[in-house]
């Protein structure tokens, strides 16, 4: 017997659940099925692949070697299949896109409405998370395009520079900094209450490692792990947030504040796999991200 591609799936579901029963569960199938399933796998290939002996099924050293190439066996034939229903008048299609946070205030809407708006026959799939879960789901090909950070990325990630982000404090309209002829000096935000994101925002770290780097300890009032939050906080406060300066550009209860030293800006990405396909719709967004990047020029 030569292995299937099910009996491919069927490993691939025991070792992320080291059970046999949740991988039944999540397969729709009865778990002596899946256990007879995966026995016929192990007779084909000659080799244990699992260990059953303990409280959890765990991969043999052959097991893993195994799941290795059985995991990219799987993701290239499906990246097959999107290729060969590609349709380049993009009258139709998917595309499976994700963004870091803070992209969300200002970003997204924008890209995402013009991409609609050109190309309202593709269904778009839009995630928010972190630039860490995001370059591991493009390398598993469940993900077509990442907008992020520059840096070093994982192995097999390439990315194409967007734009510079920039930092501002930001203040609502009424406040007296907000009308300010030149810049706040760092060491001012000293004595002021700030509404920031949480630490577990990149973003929030870039902030603290510049405030650190300039001997400053602000007064810390809230901590928020939603950039829409801060929003509303800081127009209806009278607490300041560090935030990108395009952030406040749809928002005119908002103003920002630049700071003296200013915080790094930081260069924005779009991100892909290296081997993945582009299909017409990646295509289609990457040339409409480019678009948008340039004419904040």
């Amino acid at each position: 017997m030569k292995p299937e591609l099910r009996h491919l799936r069927y490993l691939l579901a025991v070792a992320e659940h080291a059970n046999f029963t949740r991988a039944a569960e999540e397969l729709r199938i009865s778990q002596p099925t899946l256990s007879q399933q995966v026995r016929q796998l192990e007779k084909a290939l000659g080799v244990q692949l699992l260990d059953r002996t303990g409280r959890s099924v765990r991969l043999t050293d052959a097991g893993s070697a195994y799941v290795h190439h059985a995991r990219r066996a799987l993701r290239d034939l499906a990246a097959g299949e999107r290729a060969v229903l590609d349709v380049h008048d993009l009258s139709r299609g998917h595309l499976r896109l994700a963004v870091t946070p803070t992209f969300t205030a200002y970003l997204t809407g924008p890209l995402v409405a013009g991409f609609y708006d050109r190309h309202p026959g593709i269904t778009l799939d839009v995630r928010e998370m972190t630039q860490d879960r995001m370059e591991a789901e493009l390398l598993d090909d469940r993900l077509d395009l990442g907008v992020a950070f520059s840096g070093a990325h994982l192995p097999g990630v390439e990315a194409d520079t967007l734009c510079a982000e920039s930092l501002s404090l930001v203040v609502g309209a009424g406040d007296p900094e907000a009308d300010r002829p030149g810049p706040l000096p760092v060491t001012d935000l000293r004595e002021r209450h700030l509404a920031l994101l949480s630490e577990d925002f990149a973003t929030r770290r870039h902030i603290d490692d510049h405030f650190t780097a300039h001997g400053v300890r602000p007064r810390i009032a809230i901590e928020a792990n939603s950039v829409n939050a801060l929003i509303e906080i800081v127009a209806r406060t009278s607490l300041a947030t560090v935030l990108p300066d395009a952030v406040t550009r749809d928002h005119p209860h908002l103003a920002p504040v630049p700071l003296a030293p200013a915080i790094p800006s930081r260069t924005v990405t779009l991100l892909r796999r290296e081997s993945a396909y582009r299909s017409a719709a990646v295509r289609a967004f990457t040339e409409l991200a480019g678009q948008w990047a340039r004419s904040l020029d």
